[in-house]
């Protein structure tokens, strides 16, 4: 299954609309973890009537698998423009999955200081948890078995496509 830029832009309208829906408190401030969340981040923030303030994490160091994986190549360096402590955050992610590069995105942001609260906008929700973290808006929630991911592509056009990752026989 594909997902181009127009089905894509429906699933960030609906997020956008239930972003702007939760208004009881002072207006969040929005933080895209890299990369794709930081695509998602930043097109959820243009679909919105009051831009929002706009961070990106790069928690390729905050990973518990770290020693396993390796770093990446393409590791840029966290930007947090707004006063993290007290804040009301939102933290967006292209796909949850485990829920692994949410607790390493929030041990990034407690090292920046303590908000007030973290919510969680993610364009896919997967499943197979590891971890006890939901999304709180989401785009679209998919039931694919282990061996199937979703990847987005970006960061103009935004499409994604599922992808399965058996290795080749």
């Amino acid at each position: 299954m594909r997902w181009n830029q127009a089905q894509i832009d429906s699933l960030l309208d609906g997020m956008a609309e239930a972003l702007t829906l939760d208004s009881g408190e002072p207006p969040p401030s929005l933080v895209g973890i890299q990369s794709g969340g930081a695509w998602v981040a930043e097109a959820l923030n243009q679909r919105l009537s009051t831009p929002l303030p706009l961070g990106r994490l790069d928690v390729s160091f905050y990973r518990d698998d770290f020693d396993t994986r390796g770093l990446k190549r393409s590791v840029k360096p966290s930007d947090l423009p707004f006063d993290v402590d007290g804040a009301n955050l939102v933290l967006v992610d292209d796909v949850l999955m485990t829920g692994r590069t949410i607790r390493a995105a929030m041990n990034e942001l407690f090292d920046f200081g303590r908000p007030a609260s973290i919510r969680l906008a993610v364009l896919f929700d997967i499943g197979h948890r590891q971890l006890p973290i939901r999304a709180d808006i989401c785009g679209e929630t998919l039931a694919l078995p282990p061996h199937q991911r979703v990847e987005l592509a970006g960061p103009a056009p935004l499409t994604a496509e599922i992808r399965d990752i058996r290795p080749e026989e």
